[in-house]
C-alpha cells in the first residue's frame, strides 16, 4: 500500500514538472496540424488575411503574379500569425497572414496553469510589490564560466619546434643530374 502510495505521488510531482508542458505541447502541436489541414483545403476567412511586405534585394528575383501556398510562421506584439499565401512583387515579398488565435488560446491557458500549480501570485499595479521571476528548476542552478584566453601564435614558445629544424643549413643543389636507371 505504501509503495503504490508512494508511486502515485512521484507520478503525480513528475506530471507537475514536466507533464504539462509536454501535454500543452502536444495540444499545440495539434490545433497547428490542424490549422495547416485547414488552410491546404482554403477553409478561412479571406477577410481576416493580413498583409506584411518586406523588401527584398536580390539581383535575380523570380516575380510571381499569383499568390502561392506557403507555410511559416511569425510572432509579433504577443500575437501569432500564420503564414498562408506569399508572391513576390516589385521588389518585395508579400506575405498573407493568418492570426493563429488556438495557439495564443492555448499559450495563455499553458501560462495560467502554470501560475496556478506553482501557487504564483498576480502582479497587481496598485500594489508596490516586485513582480516573482519565473525560474526554470532544470537549469536554475546550472552556472557555465568560460575563461577562454586567446594569444597570437607567435608568442607562444614550443619546446619541440625551433627555427633551426625549419629551415635547412645549406642550399638546394639545383643542378640537373641524371636521372636514376630503373
Amino acid at each position: 500500500m505504501k509503495r503504490a502510495a508512494a508511486i502515485l505521488l512521484l507520478l503525480i510531482f513528475l506530471f507537475n514538472w514536466f507533464g504539462y508542458r509536454l501535454l500543452s505541447d502536444y495540444l499545440q502541436h495539434r490545433a497547428d496540424t490542424h490549422l495547416e489541414a485547414q488552410l491546404d483545403r482554403q477553409q478561412y476567412n479571406e477577410a481576416s488575411l493580413l498583409e506584411i511586405r518586406i523588401p527584398l534585394n536580390m539581383p535575380y528575383q523570380n516575380i510571381t503574379s499569383d499568390f502561392e501556398r506557403y507555410d511559416g510562421e511569425i510572432e509579433f506584439n504577443g500575437i501569432h500569425y500564420k503564414y498562408v499565401k506569399r508572391k513576390v512583387e516589385k521588389g518585395e515579398l508579400v506575405l498573407l497572414c493568418l492570426p493563429n488565435e488556438n495557439r495564443m488560446r492555448l499559450q495563455s491557458a499553458r501560462d495560467e496553469f502554470f501560475k496556478l500549480v506553482n501557487d504564483l501570485q498576480q502582479h497587481d499595479p496598485n500594489q508596490s510589490t516586485p513582480s516573482v521571476a519565473i525560474k526554470n528548476p532544470v537549469t536554475e542552478y546550472w552556472e557555465q564560466q568560460n575563461n577562454w584566453q586567446l594569444e597570437a601564435l607567435g608568442l607562444q614558445q614550443h619546446p619541440f619546434t625551433g627555427y633551426a629544424m625549419i629551415m635547412p643549413s645549406s642550399p638546394l643543389i639545383t643542378t640537373p643530374a641524371q636521372p636514376p636507371e630503373c
